[in-house]
């Protein structure tokens, strides 16, 4: 960050997936289907960006990728329904409402055919994310309880620093807030890499070595951009102490990790299309290839252009 300490060299040694082959084609697709925080936010104000909570898809070599279950996850079910059966892998960053809340809401879960493999860390409490989900469906929460969900569902515990192999695929993770136990994930094949790193926990002195090493030379970083210092009003004060959480803070790390494309993505619940509209011009200012997710916005990767394109 600015007038901060030097942060720590990416190792050469790690740099990331091995030299692309320009002749092999790569079938690695990214998906925003939920791209707000804190709280759903529809109306005429946030039409543009979407107001749905946390919840994208990666479509790497075959495989169905999840990564966290907030409202978006609703939109991203229904979408499924004419693709059954289907069997993904759901990734959950940590338990915060936005990242759960459309859980009970995903129609595929309740059809036998289906199958999900879920993974997530323990919670601070040591509750597993199985217990979690399973809470948040119990009366007098919710009608309907998890056991009803008729389609496989299998549950992984993760510890830090878990690499999981889904044949060409991989998947590395990396605490990046530990008062939460937040994941952040990298995934890898065929020589591309896509970084999902939200809620994370940056101090003012030096940036995180666990995202440097997770971001190290990414074609595509996803960071979160909740925090902003545009904020004109900021009524909240209990931001006041998060001030430096920023987009600025995603620049930095783009750049000292190599990262082709950014996405600035878990938009503020205050934050308007207006607002946001400037928040994406200072962004690319900074970071060329840098912009803010958008609902249904697709990148595909193994175009080696970062096309954006609409939802299919």
């Amino acid at each position: 960050m600015p007038g901060s300490d030097p942060s720590p060299p990416v190792p050469q040694s790690s740099q990331g997936t091995p030299p692309k082959n320009a002749s092999d084609p790569c079938d690695f697709t990214v998906q925003f289907w939920g791209v707000r925080g804190g709280i759903p936010t529809p109306g005429m104000d946030t039409v543009r960006y979407g107001g749905n909570t946390s919840c994208v898809t990666m479509r790497v070599a075959g495989k169905l990728l999840i990564f966290d279950a907030g409202t978006g996850l609703r939109v991203l079910g229904m979408h499924l329904l004419s693709k059954m059966p289907v069997e993904a892998h759901l990734f959950f960053t940590h338990c915060h409402w936005d990242r759960i809340q459309g859980f009970p809401f995903f129609v595929p879960a309740f059809i036998p055919i289906n199958r999900f493999h879920i993974h997530g860390a323990s919670a601070p409490n040591g509750a597993s994310m199985k217990q979690r989900l399973k809470e948040q469906m119990l009366p007098p929460n919710f009608p309907v309880p998890i056991q009803i969900m008729g389609s496989d569902l299998k549950f992984y515990e993760l510890e830090p620093d878990d690499t999981i192999e889904l044949e060409d695929v991989t998947i590395e993770t990396s605490f990046l807030n530990y008062p939460h136990r937040t994941t952040g994930y990298r995934v890898s094949c065929q020589g591309y890499a896509a970084v999902y790193a939200t809620d994370t926990l940056l101090n003012t002195n030096s940036l995180d070595g666990n995202l440097l090493r997770l971001a190290r030379n990414a074609d595509l970083l996803i960071y979160d951009a909740n925090y902003s210092e545009l904020t004109e009003n900021n009524s909240r004060s209990f931001k006041t102490d998060w001030k430096d959480f920023t987009w600025k803070t995603g620049i930095e790390v783009a750049k000292a990790a190599g990262v082709k494309q950014l996405v600035m993505c878990h938009h503020d619940p205050a934050h308007d299309d207006d607002f946001l509209d400037r928040v994406e011009a200072q962004v690319k200012s900074a970071f060329p290839n840098g912009l803010l997710a958008r609902e249904g916005m697709i990148l595909d990767l193994g175009d080696r252009q970062g096309a954006v394109g609409e939802p299919d």
